[in-house]
């Protein structure tokens, strides 16, 4: 796998879990890393302290943003393109999946989980893409990683619009493979199933998460770095023209064909 010495690296949610543990592996391997987060200030500060230990002669940061908000998140590309002069990978890794079980939940919280879900899983994605993507067709390169999920296949019997968001994010994917292509640059989305990290911590306790577990042949759920592995290879040179793939990263808990 190529290294990424010297590639600038913009990734939303970069700060804890998948995005954090990309984040690293990248900044191990001479990439300079842009880490966007939403509000946790503490877990931004510690992410960048490891960054720094890792590689203290690039110039990472740690950038609060709202990606929600348009013309915040355009004001902030257009920074950063102007301190770092290009954008060589951009990995979409923020997004909430919050309940909302058809049973117990009210029109108002159904009307509201969906805006919320979209607006951070689906309609941030896609424009943090297009604005990273017009100064990757300048450069003539560029590799886009979306996060995508196992829910997109299988669907998300109690966060449905979760599921809906993630199905979409494949289909941008495979979208922008094709009509970005003639410029250089690749799209491609990972899918994990289940992942282990401190927000999943509760809920893979006791007999729940045993049956979780269970759902794949490892009886394990993945690791981050299972997730970040698969991440690194999409933004490498050897993987261009995987262009527009969709890579399962769920331990064999759901096949497709």
């Amino acid at each position: 796998m190529s290294n990424f010495n010297k590639k600038i690296v913009l990734i939303s949610g970069g700060t804890r879990g998948i995005g954090r543990c990309a984040a690293i592996k990248f900044a191990q391997q001479g990439a300079t890393v842009i880490a966007l987060y939403r509000s946790n200030q503490e877990a931004a500060e510690a992410c960048l302290d490891e960054l720094i230990k890792i590689n203290s002669t690039t110039s990472h940061k740690v950038l609060q943003c709202d990606i929600t908000d348009a013309v915040q998140l355009e004001t902030l590309v257009n920074q950063i393109a102007s301190d770092y002069r290009c954008i060589d990978v951009l990995v979409n890794n923020a997004g909430i999946g919050p309940y909302h079980p058809f049973e117990s939940t009210d029109f108002a919280t159904w009307q509201h989980m969906w805006r919320d879900t979209l607006a951070t899983n689906l309609f941030a994605a896609a424009n943090l893409t297009f604005l990273v993507a017009k100064i990757m067709q300048q450069q003539g390169a560029g590799h886009i990683v979306n996060v995508s999920s196992r829910g997109a296949f299988r669907g998300e019997p109690d966060k449905p619009a979760y599921g809906a968001s993630k199905a979409a994010i494949n289909a941008l994917t495979q979208s922008l493979a094709v009509k970005l292509g003639e410029y250089g640059i690749s799209v491609t989305a990972v899918a994990p199933g289940f992942v282990e990290t401190e927000l999943t911590e509760k809920k893979l306790s006791g007999k729940e998460g045993e049956s979780i577990r269970s759902q794949s042949p490892f009886n394990r759920v993945a690791r981050t770095e299972d997730v970040a592995n698969a991440i690194l290879y999409f933004a490498s040179a050897e993987a261009t023209f995987s262009s527009g793939a969709i890579l399962d990263v769920n331990g064999a808990s759901y096949l497709r064909s």
